[in-house]
């Protein structure tokens, strides 16, 4: 289903029937009130980014740590491979809902609230700023505890009156740090208005930098050496271009011409550097004409090579990547590896990576542009906010970790 399908779809319907719903659980709950629970089995629900699943997990690990809970994650099936990088949710524990059409997604939706409803969960945490289809997920999921973004007198989109645990969405802060917020308004001890009135620190919102043996290393060079058959990992250096963006904001991308200009900037600093464009199996055409256009053998076309579940093995080995604001970027953040990601419609101060990462950002008054308020939906067609970073201006931010990396 496409973007903005789900978008009207969301509204058109989303809004009457989280109206109904509130008050039928209003009805519902002034006759057979329900009893404060502590939190034992906790439901995540974020179905569109796969990014967000990444920065979501220091509020995961808290929630797991605080409350000895068990943990559950509802997303869109086509972005579980998100979960499957850090693990903390045990994979018979995620559930999918298809998107790719109205039936399948109503039919998935009927048989996980059904699902919900039977493992007796009895906290759902909705980590969605502006879904009403999350929304009604919440609040037909039978917890008693259900937590989620609200808007209180601020401009944002209706999602009805079904959380129990109204947490104030911060736009001046990270993205990671408004997720631990949700969990604290769990363990406050009497009721707040708005949750959650504490401090989140910065070492709260960090990741844990997973290891790779040295059998999947040695594959995943492997991996490379049939795509570029002198590969040699003792003297080259890999550095990686992700120069896509997922449809849900296309706004996002950086030129490509800018981008086929600093690959061949970075290859003539030395000839033991080997450029590889990643992205999806979708994105190996248009990786392939850059190639093309770039004409040099080191520069590869790597579109489509891995699984998602692989792209961090990739990154163990790789000396730096440079992308757009997009998943890639986060999933590089539980690896070593240097990331340096360009932003234009979307701000770094609420969705910068939390790894090793350098934003590139070039602070138009007109940008961010995109927010909870608007869906994401930005009237923008003409995306100055990445035209005036320049292909120098990128090389000059990343000479310094590409010299380091040589000189190893």
């Amino acid at each position: 289903m496409k973007v903005d399908t789900m978008r009207r779809v969301d509204r058109w319907v989303g809004i009457p029937l989280t109206f109904l719903l509130t008050i039928f659980i209003k009805f519902k709950e002034f006759f057979l009130p329900s009893k404060e629970k502590a939190p034992k089995k906790i439901l995540f629900i974020e179905l569109s980014e796969m990014g967000s699943t990444i920065l979501a997990d220091p509020a995961m690990r808290k929630a797991k740590a605080f409350a000895d809970a068990e943990l559950y994650f509802l997303i869109f099936k086509k972005n579980k491979a998100s979960l499957d990088l850090i693990g903390t949710v045990a994979q018979e524990n995620i559930f999918t809902i298809r998107e790719d059409g109205l039936f399948p997604l109503t039919l998935d939706t009927i048989s996980i609230l059904r699902t919900i409803n039977r493992l007796n969960i009895d906290t759902v945490v909705d980590l969605e700023l502006f879904s009403r289809f999350t929304a009604l997920l919440t609040g037909l999921s039978g917890a008693v505890n259900r937590v989620g973004f609200y808007s209180f007198h601020n401009e944002g989109l209706y999602r009805g009156e079904l959380l129990t645990h109204k947490v104030a969405y911060n736009p001046h802060i990270h993205i990671a740090k408004n997720f631990v917020a949700l969990i604290n308004s769990l363990a406050t001890p009497k009721p707040e208005i708005p949750y959650s009135k504490q401090i989140v620190n910065d070492n709260e919102i960090t990741l844990p930098t997973i290891e790779y043996s040295e059998n999947q290393l040695n594959e995943m060079h492997e991996k490379v050496k049939t795509f570029y058959d002198q590969y040699d990992h003792q003297t080259h250096r890999l550095v990686l271009i992700n120069p896509n963006a997922s449809e849900l904001l296309p706004q996002r991308r950086w030129m490509r011409d800018r981008y086929e200009a600093l690959i061949t900037k970075i290859l003539a600093q030395s000839d033991n550097i080997i450029i590889l464009i990643t992205g999806a199996p979708s994105e190996a055409p248009e990786s392939e004409e850059m190639c093309t256009n770039v004409n040099n053998e080191r520069c590869v076309n790597f579109a489509g090579a891995l699984t998602l579940a692989q792209l961090p093995v990739l990154y163990n080995i790789s000396a730096l990547m440079v992308t757009n604001d997009s998943g890639p970027g986060h999933f590089s953040s539980i690896t070593p590896m240097h990331t340096f990601v360009i932003f234009g419609p979307e701000t770094p101060n609420l969705y910068g990576s939390l790894g090793n990462s350098t934003s590139i950002f070039a602070g138009l008054t007109c940008s961010p542009c995109v927010s909870a308020a608007n869906h994401r939906k930005t009237p923008c067609s003409d995306n100055r906010c990445l035209q005036v970073i320049t292909m120098e201006q990128v090389f000059e931010t990343i000479e310094p970790t590409l010299r380091d990396c040589l000189d190893k």
